[in-house]
């Protein structure tokens, strides 16, 4: 890119099932400048999350749609590359949310300063930024996990997933995770320090997960639905909390499953046995918390407590595919894509 130009990826098309290259587009445009009261932001880093799928959809959501040719969003940490606002300076590391872009122009509302030299920017994509934040209020004032508990975390090792496993494991409980593949079930128990790690791609998922929960469920977090929760639902205790994340298997799906309508069972289970599901979007219900999250999340990465993982892609032309590939689970850690290097 030469030193005149912007690349931005902007929704091309809406994915009828899972997207497709062909529902972005690589866009080339001259580089804002910015005016009275103004700064320009160069993206360094671009987060990929899940959610973003339902943000291609038009289908009514806590969030409005991306238009059609409109920049896709995503939250950014970005320099700060020229300011004509006096809060702002060149060289400023600041959070934003600039979408799939290398440059966007902004007059300061909603930046979260990071400094002139933070040590890992790209963390506040992750275990300091939503990610991990989503992980720590809806494991902790939802799933309300008591020492000797058993909490079972779906997508284990993904930044939400991994993070609610190791923040269990704190807390005293017996954690078990299920995740996809065996290299990532190792890295659950030899890295993260969960008990248990089930592959999901088994087809003895069921039962395996029934053994590595002799005691039942008192906290499931969930983030995939499904056949996960399948076998979930059967070994759920009375009054165990589920704090409802995501359904990352039901993204890309056009209809409703096949089969017998078990709403009816479902509904029952949930009475019988008093069972909590409490769904939340971290920064409208819990935004006013997030100082809390993150002075205590930094004193744990900092002792050591929390391992995080990262997957850097290079090149923003290279995020459609990223993208793509997470709502496959082929990600394997916070999937991040370094769109620049720094000034």
């Amino acid at each position: 890119m030469s030193d005149s130009q912007n690349q931005r990826i902007v929704l091309a098309s809406r994915p009828h099932g899972a997207p497709t290259h062909e529902n972005f587009r690589l866009e080339t445009s001259a580089i804002p400048t910015p005016g009275k009261g103004e700064i320009l932001l160069k993206t360094i880093y671009l987060s990929l999350d899940p959610y973003m799928r339902g943000r291609m959809s038009d289908a009514k959501s806590y969030a409005e749609p991306v238009a059609v040719n409109d920049v896709m969003v995503g939250g950014t940490v970005c320099q700060i590359v020229a300011s004509k606002h006096p809060d702002y300076q060149t060289g400023e590391w600041v959070l934003a949310y600039t979408g799939w872009q290398q440059y966007a122009l902004s007059a300061g509302e909603g930046l979260l300063k990071l400094g002139n030299n933070p040590q890992n920017p790209s963390y506040a994509l992750g275990i300091l930024g939503m990610p991990g934040f989503t992980a720590y209020m809806g494991l902790l004032d939802i799933g309300q996990p008591q020492s000797g508990e058993t909490v079972v975390v779906a997508a284990a090792t993904g930044p939400v997933g991994a993070t609610v496993g190791q923040i269990a494991k704190l807390k005293g409980c017996r954690v078990v995770g299920i995740a996809g593949g065996a290299e990532k079930c190792r890295y659950a128990t030899e890295t993260l320090g969960f008990d248990a790690c089930i592959d999901h791609h088994s087809e003895q998922m069921a039962p395996l997960l029934a053994d590595a929960c002799p005691g039942g469920i008192d906290v499931y977090f969930e983030n995939v639905g499904g056949k996960v929760f399948d076998a979930v639902m059967p070994l759920l205790n009375t009054k165990a909390r589920i704090p409802l994340c995501g359904l990352v298997s039901q993204y890309n799906a056009t209809e409703l499953p096949q089969g017998p309508d078990r709403l009816s069972q479902l509904m029952g289970m949930l009475l019988v046995k008093r069972i909590k599901v409490q769904g939340f979007i971290i920064f409208d219900d819990y935004g006013h918390r997030y100082p809390e999250f993150a002075q205590t999340m930094s004193e744990w990465v900092s002792q050591g407590k929390i391992h995080y993982r990262e997957q850097v892609v290079a090149g923003l032309d290279h995020a459609p595919e990223a993208f793509i590939g997470l709502l496959e689970g082929k990600n394997f850690g916070k999937l991040v894509v370094q769109v620049a290097q720094p000034e």
